[in-house]
């Protein structure tokens, strides 16, 4: 039984890890919704925004002037957030894997392994709740930006949803915290 919820806990850190990745790397945070001619497609992410043409699919793209430029603080939050959830969802990657009993490293030493499989659980359970934390702070402030527009009467001509890497963050992180639970609740 300890087997196959460890092999499931890594199964699962693995796939969150890769969404936390690919959220943090990925451009399209924000998507325009409100382009009733459809005739271009723009995104808005943490790194650059890009912009597709729907006739040809030509995509261009912007990339922000530097990293340490004057950016608004729901980019600055959830880019520092991201990274460290990776970086920590990283590390309980790597201390899951040689805390797994199918592992030879440390075989005579059980308890090590299982506070080894202890410690990639916390180290998960962290790593989801920066990842949730900066994945609803930028959904919630394009909500917001969006409310305050709407609330004016002011039409810009394009307002922004929640885009797909918003949500990869979002099941990145969930994942990440239900591996963390059966990591450190259901392997005791």
């Amino acid at each position: 039984m300890s087997t196959a919820l460890q092999m499931t806990a890594l199964g699962l850190a693995l796939l969150s890890t890769l969404f936390l990745l690919l959220a943090t790397c990925t451009d399209c945070w924000m998507v325009n919704a409100d382009d009733s001619l459809e005739v271009s497609h723009k995104c808005r992410g943490l790194w650059r925004e890009c912009v597709t043409n729907m006739q040809d699919g030509v995509r261009t793209c912007d990339q922000y002037d530097s990293i340490l430029a004057d950016h608004p603080v729901k980019i600055v939050v959830t880019r520092t957030l991201l990274i460290t959830g990776d970086l920590l969802a990283g590390l309980a990657l790597a201390t899951l894997i040689l805390g797994l009993d199918c592992i030879k490293l440390l075989k005579e030493e059980p308890r090590v392994k299982l506070k080894m499989c202890y410690g990639a659980g916390v180290t998960l359970g962290a790593a989801s709740l920066l990842g949730l934390v900066g994945s609803v702070w930028y959904a919630v402030d394009v909500y917001v930006e969006r409310a305050m527009l709407v609330s004016h009467n002011i039409f810009l001509g394009v307002h922004y949803d929640f885009g797909w890497s918003c949500w990869l963050g979002m099941a990145g992180s969930t994942g990440c915290l239900v591996a963390s639970v059966l990591l450190t609740c259901c392997l005791y």
